[in-house]
């Protein structure tokens, strides 16, 4: 349901515009020039006590002054100016406003204290912001336009979130000479207050939106952002297109994964997660916008191409298997249906070549019988002009043929100058037409990802509740961090792992090379030595590992060549002897690595995908977040290549995926039981016929009490 301080900004009756001027430089000025120009449907006043008249109308002093209560506030005067201003609005009751002034971030002088100043007056007053340092707003259906934009946006469905004014002047200028339109057009600036995720809560209520693009820069609270982003993406498609990362700088990893894990990764998991599309590019979200804008939602991912030219068909079949869609194959009644209307030297499959000298009746034929085919979720029209070609009558009869379908048509007539009147035409049919076939293909992907995208969001892990297990998983914790230790011990690993069941191989601590062989005697040869220390994280840097150890003479030459050569690469670390762990003896092990790092926006991630002493240089990996189920956990694996080796092929069997999901699931129990856990190494972990092996872990607290999991 909709505040009625959301209400009083997205869909005000009256509306007050500080420091309105006549001068052509003016912010203020051209704000209320646009709104006079876009016919707002309720009352507009300019405010600007240097002023009697501004085109003919009474400017007022003040709020007071005005004949009746503003519910909203454009403001675009001085930074210095704009708290005096909130306060003033807090005294005459106005719910909502939209700083429009900069001069408030860090980099600005004084910027943070009149951040803070203004903040702290509008909440006093129990005002809602929009802002600062943004564009403005437009809600095109009540005339309302306030924005100090050129453009002025035409009434559609699609809604447009962003974090750049920059880039809604963009959209807004392209989006004219398509006739796309908008339900609401949102520069949020600096989102001091009002961000994506209330804004994201109104549009999923909004019946004037059906469609919705955010451009975003970075997000501080990632809770409620997600949690409107699924709300939003459950009931309408949301494409998403993101610039810059999270964090700063960079810093040392302790674990493979963390060396992995980049922010923009774990921003692609998160929108996945949330059941949204990411575009990659502007050109992209154009493309996007152009279909979304329209009536036609993709079924299925199954296109059919019309063409008067081969080159460009096998430009779009590319462009096709690229992105991971299909190309549609025509049904026995559809190629019959194309048999007996285009002439016999046709193409005779999908893409359909209707030639050259092609006319728009052949356009129509072809257009006509690939929509019908009940194997085709989509189609791409494209015209390369020749000669024989008619551009434009072939766009209007394409039309003609695409106006009694419910599945999208994109068109595509390649060209310039003898295509510009063609491509008109489909504007004005709200026909979807773009300058390549590459991009038709991006827009049709991600609704077509769009649709994939909300079996995860459909998937409903257990929500975490906090056990007697995981209150021993914290003290094992505690005991590393009154220790003021980052890194447990292997054995405190084993424990935490162990307790979330998660699959390892036996494992002893052996402080000599007599209790190294007594150990290995007691849990059977072959075994595995390796180096027992709190500061040596990557036991293979140091030579800290010797595998295939078979008899006690082999144990005892391990340990001391272990210990002679961690002294020699670290000589300041404290060695603490060797664990002694069962060699694994299984055949067609598949080695693989499962992590965890800390995302300072969204919290834990898991990542999954190839594992050994290369996974830097590999980089075969995927990342989720917390917590998992079964579909998800499947979903996560299947995003790697290493997941083509886990089925049976040639003479090695396939591999335990089964017991693979579950240690997914169990790491991901582990992660939010245990909130301190900031980095997790199982690598390898090894996965064969019979089941799954953690090899080796290590795992990373942080130093202070832990924290609450953040939310997903």
């Amino acid at each position: 349901m909709t505040t009625p301080h959301l209400s009083a900004l997205i869909q005000p009756q009256v509306i007050a515009v500080f420091g309105a001027s006549p001068r052509p430089d003016s912010v203020a000025g051209q704000v209320y020039r646009n709104l006079r120009a876009a016919g707002f449907h309720g009352q507009l006043y300019p405010v600007n006590p240097k002023r009697d008249t501004l085109d003919g109308l009474p400017c007022y002093p003040d709020l007071s002054a005005l004949p009746q209560p503003a519910e909203l506030v454009v403001i675009a005067t001085p930074a210095a100016t704009v708290p005096a201003i909130i306060r003033h609005c807090g005294e005459q009751g106005v719910p909502a406003a939209i700083v429009l002034s900069a001069g408030f971030s860090a980099q600005d002088p004084d910027g943070p204290e009149l951040k803070a100043e203004m903040l702290a007056a509008a909440r006093h007053a129990g005002i809602r912001l929009l802002g600062p340092n943004c564009l403005g707003l437009m809600r095109p259906s009540l005339g309302m336009n306030a924005t100090f934009s050129l453009n002025q946006g035409h009434t559609g469905s699609l809604a447009l979130i962003s974090q750049s004014g920059a880039i809604c002047t963009a959209i807004l200028d392209w989006a004219d000479t398509h006739g796309i339109g908008f339900s609401l057009m949102a520069s949020i600036g600096e989102a001091s207050d009002i961000g994506f995720a209330e804004l994201l809560d109104f549009l999923v209520e909004d019946e004037e939106t059906r469609s919705i693009l955010l451009y975003i820069e970075g997000i501080r609270e990632a809770a409620p952002f997600l949690h409107s982003l699924r709300k939003a993406a459950r009931r309408k498609p949301v494409i998403v297109i993101k610039s810059g990362r999270f964090a700063e700088g960079s810093r040392a990893a302790m674990t493979h994964t963390g060396a992995l894990v980049g922010a923009d990764g774990v921003f692609d998991a998160a929108l996945r997660r949330a059941g949204v599309v990411r575009a990659t590019t502007i050109a992209q979200l154009f493309a996007a916008a152009q279909l979304l804008s329209g009536p036609h939602r993709v079924q299925g991912e199954r296109i059919a191409i019309v063409t008067n030219a081969g080159g460009p068909g096998v430009m779009a079949t590319d462009a096709i298997i690229e992105r991971g869609l299909k190309l549609a194959e025509l049904a026995p009644a559809t190629l019959a249906s194309l048999d007996g209307q285009l002439p016999g030297f046709w193409s005779h499959a999908n893409p359909v070549d209707i030639l050259g000298d092609a006319p728009p009746q052949r356009y129509a034929a072809a257009v006509s019988a690939c929509l019908a085919d009940p194997g085709v979720d989509g189609l791409l029209v494209m015209l390369t002009p020749q000669a024989m070609s008619a551009p434009t009558a072939a766009a209007q009869a394409v039309v003609e043929a695409a106006r009694s379908s419910d599945k999208p048509v994109l068109s595509c007539w390649l060209g310039a100058s003898q295509v510009a009147e063609a491509r008109h035409v489909f504007e004005a049919a709200h026909l979807p037409t773009f300058p390549n076939p590459e991009s038709a293909i991006d827009a049709f992907s991600f609704l077509a990802q769009y649709q994939r995208n909300q079996s995860l969001l459909a998937a409903s892990p257990e929500a975490f509740t906090p056990t007697a297990v995981c209150a021993e998983g914290m003290a094992i914790v505690a005991a590393a961090q009154a220790e003021s230790r980052h890194l447990l011990s292997a054995e405190e690993t084993r424990a935490l792992l162990a307790l979330f069941d998660f699959p390892l191989l036996p494992m002893a601590v052996a402080t000599s090379a007599e209790a190294a062989q007594q150990a290995a005697a007691a849990m059977g040869y072959p075994v595995v030595l390796k180096i027992r220390s709190p500061d040596i994280t990557h036991k293979s840097d140091v030579d800290g590992i010797r595998l295939h150890l078979a008899d006690a003479d082999a144990v005892a030459e391990a340990y001391h060549a272990i210990q002679a050569s961690a002294r020699q690469h670290r000589p300041d670390a404290r060695l603490a002897g060797v664990t002694v762990e069962k060699m694994y003896n299984g055949h067609h092990g598949r080695e693989l690595l499962l992590g965890v790092s800390q995302d300072p926006v969204f919290g834990h991630v898991i990542s999954f995908g190839a594992g050994g002493v290369s996974v830097e240089v590999t980089r075969d990996q995927a990342l989720t977040l917390p917590p998992l189920d079964r579909t998800l956990a499947l979903q996560l694996i299947s995003q790697t290549r290493i997941s083509r080796l886990l089925p049976a092929y040639r003479n090695v069997p396939a591999a335990a995926v089964d017991t693979l999901v579950d240690a997914l699931i169990s790491v991901s129990r582990l992660v939010c039981a245990v909130p301190a856990i900031q980095e997790m190494d199982i690598n390898p972990l090894l996965l064969d016929a019979e089941g799954a092996y953690a090899l080796d872990a290590r795992i990373i607290v942080s130093a202070g009490a832990a924290q609450d999991a953040p939310a997903h």
